[in-house]
């Protein structure tokens, strides 16, 4: 098992930037896949950023170029460094951990990106 707590969300102007910060309650270093979701008012959840144990890293159409996702095995944390946000990618962010134990979620954190 692990607990995933987000930190990092909040308001900012289209066109800042925010980072996101997801800490694992133990190692991650054998956890196959981390990722970040979200999910805005009305909408499902969707992938935004993903990354394997090996560093493969994959994101959504929307925020590629904008967005970078990293991973900190000695620190047991995932990052999401977001750029030239837009009113678009407000919602709210989960960071996401899926091996072979199962598949795990974190609180969320609220990201409002004013226009």
């Amino acid at each position: 098992q692990v607990q995933l707590v987000e930190s990092g969300g909040g308001l900012v102007q289209a066109g800042g930037s925010l980072r996101l910060s997801c800490a694992a309650s133990r190692s991650i270093f054998r956890i196959n896949v981390m990722g970040w979701y979200r999910q805005a008012p009305g909408k499902q959840r969707e992938l935004v950023a993903m990354i394997t144990s090996d560093g493969s890293t994959n994101y959504a159409d929307s925020v590629k170029a904008r967005f970078t996702i990293s991973r900190n095995n000695a620190e047991n944390t995932v990052d999401l460094q977001m750029n030239s946000l837009k009113p678009e990618d407000t919602a709210v962010y989960y960071c996401n951990a899926n091996w072979y134990l199962g598949n795990y979620w974190g609180q969320g954190t609220q990201v409002t990106v004013s226009s």
